[in-house]
């Protein structure tokens, strides 16, 4: 009789098989459907059998470093699980887990699947207010964190028990994680594990509104993340790093469940400050065969010595937003290898992308990939055609969506209307069924009453040399109804200057359609979120209030327009 670790390893075999040939893969691929499922119990303990390949790697930035086998973190994920039941973690249970990149984080995690608790993770940047927020509308009744963060917590006004990695307890009740050593390493489920059951909330980090509470399954993340796997390519024995923090999705996508699916390892360099020598020198120390980074880190990277690593990993991806043809092409010339982009949300697993060994269009996504039927609808007529908001067919149902928002019927409704799942992302696709992001639908504007994409413009603007990063908003006008304002941020070695404007004014004129053209251009910081999103929505906001007449500026602040150059008119 095939067990649920039969029957997982029979579709994750099958996706290696065809890991080359998105068609093959694509039509031939089915999600396996489970009653009961439990990662850390029906799969990793199961993987870890006998098993002292490396799991998990973490190097210091002072070089101290630390291997654990997956036999290791099977046993240590056992006696923190029964340290966690015995100070009353149960099925069903809320774990906020707020910690760093350290062992403790992935004996955390596999320990309250195997409990079946709720895990809420969390980034270690909140402060007491956020902490309480998120505690309150989480429902969180245990809280392990490093005692470092204990003061957090001591202004959270709420009855949680806190268990604290490293040093003493300090209030009457907490733990002190380390008693998970006296704790057996065999663990006894209380029961198998209803694949349905809630496993993860993620706080999505609100770039428009209040976060919302994305809900994930023992199935969503866990099983979901097949499709992950694919699109990086990821084989036995790899060695994986992801430039990602702890307490978002992207961390558990591909520092927990992507590996660990596909036998491999997860290696983390910890610094306090990025270091492109360094980095590289660790990864050629180590030999990671695959990296996954945003676009920042790869920008930085590309302005050191790419030659410094010798022996470059044979899987480059980039996460986050498309990266301009400079960096793919740097990264090639040095490397040999294509940089391969890919499209999923918090409330989803990797959903369009570039899988290994396919062709590849600047700019583009990729194709939609295993398990997913991804269709572009009109938002006002409901028409599926080459542009529109990424939905996904639900008959079937993909494994890899969130089970809704949490405690929110209402948004998931909406999420959810006429029969497909809204990801509120606008896109193109060609002839050749290669996808291209557009937008936010809520970031999409009309100029002239053309309609704009803030993303392709802003990917233009961070080809000028003196631009390091950039957000376009629009910006109220008489005469367009609105035209495109870029906010600036400059990189090291430039400074704002009206010669600087009309510079990068005048690239944006030759790169840009007439319709696209960058009409105003403000150098300031961006407004961002805690997970480092822009928050365009204040930008928006901020132009109405600079200029509620329409074009006419009320409040003094350092603006420059195409009209304040005569040559740039037009």
């Amino acid at each position: 009789m095939s067990t649920a670790t039969d029957t997982f390893r029979q579709a994750r075999d099958s996706l290696l098989e065809m890991r080359t040939d998105l068609e093959q893969a694509r039509a031939a691929f089915t999600w396996p459907r489970f009653e009961h499922f439990n990662f850390g119990l029906d799969w990793f303990d199961e993987v870890a059998r006998d098993n002292d390949s490396p799991a998990l790697w973490i190097v210091e930035q002072d070089g101290t470093e630390g291997i654990w086998s997956y036999r290791t973190l099977s046993a240590r994920s056992n006696q923190v699980a029964n340290m966690l039941r015995a100070a009353g973690v149960t099925r069903g249970s809320h774990v906020m887990v707020m910690l760093g990149n350290q062992v403790e984080l992935w004996e955390t995690m596999l320990a309250g699947i195997k409990l079946g608790a709720v895990l809420l993770p969390t980034t270690t940047q909140l402060q007491a207010a956020d902490l309480t927020d998120r505690a309150e509308r989480g429902e969180a009744a245990f809280v392990v964190a490093t005692a470092a963060d204990a003061a957090k917590f001591d202004a959270v006004d709420l009855p949680l028990t806190r268990i604290f990695v490293g040093g003493e307890p300090t209030r009457e009740g907490d733990i002190a994680y380390a008693t998970a050593d006296e704790f057996p390493a065999e663990f006894e489920p209380d029961g198998p594990t209803p694949a349905d059951d809630l496993l993860l909330l993620y706080f999505t980090s609100g770039t428009t509104s209040k976060a919302k509470m994305v809900a994930h399954t023992h199935v969503s993340y866990p099983v979901g993340h097949l499709s992950t796997m694919y699109w990086m390519g990821m084989e036995p024995g790899d060695i994986h790093l992801n430039v990602a923090s702890p307490g978002w999705a992207k961390h558990a996508w591909s520092n927990i469940f992507t590996p660990w699916i596909a036998e491999a390892c997860v290696f983390l360099y910890n610094y306090s400050r990025f270091d492109a020598p360094a980095l590289m020198a660790t990864m050629e120390r180590v030999g990671v065969t695959s990296f996954c980074a945003p676009p920042t880190v790869w920008r930085m990277l590309i302005q050191a010595d790419l030659g410094l690593l010798s022996t470059p990993p044979q899987k480059a991806l980039g996460a986050g937003e498309p990266l301009n043809p400079e960096v793919i092409d740097r990264v090639k010339d040095s490397w040999g290898v294509l940089i391969r982009d890919g499209f999923g949300q918090t409330e989803t697993t990797l959903q369009i992308g570039n899988p290994p060994g396919q062709p590849i269009k600047y700019g583009s996504m990729g194709r939609p990939l295993p398990g997913y039927d991804v269709v572009l609808r009109d938002p006002a007529t409901g028409e599926i055609g080459d542009e529109g908001e990424i939905c996904l067919r639900l008959d079937p149902r993909p494994v890899g969506l969130t089970a809704g928002y949490w405690h929110d019927e209402e948004r998931t409704a909406e999420a959810f209307e006429d029969g497909v799942y809204h990801t509120g992302d606008v896109a193109s696709r060609d002839a050749d069924g290669f996808i291209t992001y557009v937008g936010r639908a809520d970031d999409v504007f009309k100029a002239s009453d053309y309609r704009l994409s803030p993303f392709e413009l802003e990917s233009v603007l961070i080809e000028h040399e003196a631009v390091a990063e950039a957000a376009v908003v629009p910006s109220p006008d008489p005469v367009r109804l609105a035209v495109p304002k870029a906010y600036v941020v400059l990189g090291y070695g430039w400074d704002p200057s009206p010669e600087l404007a009309r510079d990068i004014l005048g690239f944006c004129r030759e790169n840009l359609a007439p319709y696209k053209r960058i009409r105003r251009i403000e150098f300031t910081e961006l407004p961002k979120t805690i997970s480092g999103k822009i928050r365009r929505v204040e930008l928006r906001s901020r132009e109405r209030d600079l200029h509620p007449d329409e074009g006419a500026t009320t409040v003094e602040h350092t603006e420059y327009s195409d009209a304040d150059f005569p040559e740039l008119r037009g």
